[in-house]
């Protein structure tokens, strides 16, 4: 993988069986903050942007054409911290790029 440097987004990435892992452990904390159950939470694309741990943009698919993006923070491992939640886009299409917010 491509790195871009501390503070700088990675290329966009096809999601792996750890981001689906990543996307899952922040789904309550999405469903609670926007007051929806998804019952499809498929995790797409992601970018991670390397900080005092690191941030994961993730793009999930949340219905047939419905998405959202979300950005999780992973604090580093010796913190032993779950992911959290740090903001959100609802309304989102598959083609809007996956970018910093």
């Amino acid at each position: 993988m491509e790195t871009a440097g501390y503070g700088g987004l990675t290329p966009t990435e096809p999601a792996t069986p750890e981001v689906q892992k990543i996307a899952d452990q922040v789904k309550s904390q999405l469903e609670a903050k926007t007051d929806k159950t998804y019952t499809v939470f498929k995790a797409i694309i992601y970018r991670t942007q390397l900080v005092a741990g690191t941030n994961y943009f993730i793009k999930v698919q949340v219905g047939e054409n419905d998405y959202v993006h979300l950005r999780v923070f992973l604090s580093l491992p010796n913190e032993k911290k779950e992911p959290r939640l740090d903001g959100f886009q609802t309304n989102k299409t598959r083609d809007d790029p996956l970018i910093y917010f």
